[in-house]
């Protein structure tokens, strides 16, 4: 598994009943989560939370507040340690992406809103690690040319920023023009408004069809699809349906000289195994490179036990 464990402001406190208690710089969050299927003892940590979002049994919920501000920030240092931290299987990936010759701090504005989420996915960070040290080694190898990156579903900008950060040039592209107004104020923070970012207001797939009318190539591609969603125009995304015809489409935008393809889904029941035979089947089988593919997952508490957040798949050219 590949663990998000280099956060400082942030940690997943316990887990029991269906819930996680967490901190988020010094607020504490008790949110549903689907992997938490045992029921241990809560002990005195999950009493007096700053909010607590309550599941309905109809779907949706809603949240509790007790003592929580409108919005606050959270920060993580990109550049620290090792970029890839694992248990079981990739070590040979790990020892290829070795930690990285820089740092820089981002800065996320935090909120809660529908759907128990509060604009961050924090076990995210164990991937925005791992490209940022591959993207700024590949601009070093260039002697400083621009290193062109899509990122797709981007949301509010996480990996955007982590790549601009580490000298790509980023294409960020989501639906909810919300999302995109959202990721531009975290670039902000971040020191990184004059970073060369183009935002982007669109449905996914069109737009990678436009690219490839217009003949544009990347060298590096993200994706963070959602299980379901619209578009913009009311277009209809269901991941099971629609995910392999837009990595088919990805393929090709990549260039000669592309260098890594990132797949992450949340999906439950989506095992890495299915990223990774994409990725080997339309991008590995026409250009070569390794493919490996896994659960990402935060500690708890004092480590001895880590989350399932999500599964993803890697494509990677030396």
């Amino acid at each position: 598994m590949w663990i998000a464990d280099h956060w400082k402001e942030y940690k997943v406190l316990d887990t029991s009943g269906g819930e996680k208690l967490e901190n988020w710089n010094g607020y504490r969050l008790i949110r549903p989560d689907p992997q938490v299927i045992w029921k241990t003892e809560k002990g005195a940590q999950w009493k007096k939370p700053n909010a607590h979002y309550h599941r309905s049994s109809k779907g949706g919920g809603e949240w509790e507040f007790f003592d929580l501000p409108d919005e606050w920030t959270i920060t993580y240092e990109l550049g620290q340690g090792s970029s890839v931290n694992m248990t079981g299987t990739g070590a040979e990936e790990a020892g290829r992406a070795s930690a990285p010759a820089f740092s820089h701090t981002l800065v996320f504005h935090l909120k809660p809103f529908k759907f128990k989420h509060t604009g961050l996915f924090p076990e995210q960070a164990v991937n925005w690690d791992w490209f940022s040290s591959l993207i700024y080694k590949k601009k070093q190898e260039r002697g400083g040319d621009p290193v062109k990156m899509l990122n797709l579903f981007a949301y509010t900008g996480g990996a955007t920023l982590a790549a601009a950060a580490a000298g790509a040039s980023v294409t960020h592209v989501d639906a909810a023009k919300g999302m995109v107004a959202w990721a531009k104020e975290n670039a902000a923070s971040s020191g990184l408004e004059k970073a060369p970012i183009r935002w982007l207001v669109d449905d996914c797939t069109k737009f990678v069809e436009r690219e490839l009318r217009r003949g544009n190539r990347y060298d590096a591609i993200i994706m963070d699809p959602p299980s379901y969603g619209r578009g913009p125009g009311g277009e209809v995304w269901k991941i099971e349906d629609t995910l392999y015809d837009l990595v088919v489409l990805c393929s090709r935008l990549l260039s000669e000289d592309a260098f890594f393809f990132l797949i992450n889904s949340y999906t439950t029941g989506l095992a890495p195994g299915v990223m990774a035979y994409l990725l080997e089947a339309e991008v590995k089988s026409r250009l070569g490179g390794t493919v490996t593919s896994d659960e990402i997952g935060l500690p708890v508490g004092n480590g001895s036990l880590v989350l399932p957040c999500g599964a993803s798949g890697r494509w990677m050219k030396e």
